[in-house]
């Protein structure tokens, strides 16, 4: 198993930070603009363990030479069930350095857009440091 596959099943929020690189970018399914930085993306990746629930991934793919993966997951937020895709990209270092989410159906994509809005500040509290 991956470990960042391991981490997230785990929900081990240190040890997914671990694994992202300082420049990651991150590209949300609900936002327009992408977050950079590690301190924004492990403070929203800690946001998604909080609203995801019943979260399980149930396929991943990865390229030949393993700096590309695909982890395919399903979750509940907001009492609609959600499926996604988180998409990986991973530097010489073998940490995240690209990380983007897909998810579907819309209804709930909005579920998360609005469960993740509501964490948002903590979630900005979290990445300065507070």
């Amino acid at each position: 198993m991956h470990p960042f596959r391991a981490a997230v099943e785990k929900r081990d929020a240190d040890a997914i930070e671990e694994l992202l690189a300082d420049d990651v970018v991150f590209t949300s399914p609900v936002a327009f603009k992408p977050y950079a930085g590690k301190p924004i993306t492990a403070a929203i990746l800690r946001g998604v363990l909080r609203v995801f629930e019943d979260f399980r991934y149930v396929k991943e793919i990865a390229d030949p030479d393993g700096r590309d993966h695909a982890f395919v997951f399903t979750a509940t937020v907001g009492g609609r069930e959600i499926q996604g895709c988180d998409f990986l990209h991973f530097d010489e270092e073998g940490r995240i350095d690209d990380f983007t989410v897909m998810v579907r159906p819309l209804s709930a994509a909005q579920a998360l857009s609005e469960a993740m809005g509501a964490q948002f500040e903590r979630i900005s509290r979290e990445a300065a440091g507070a």
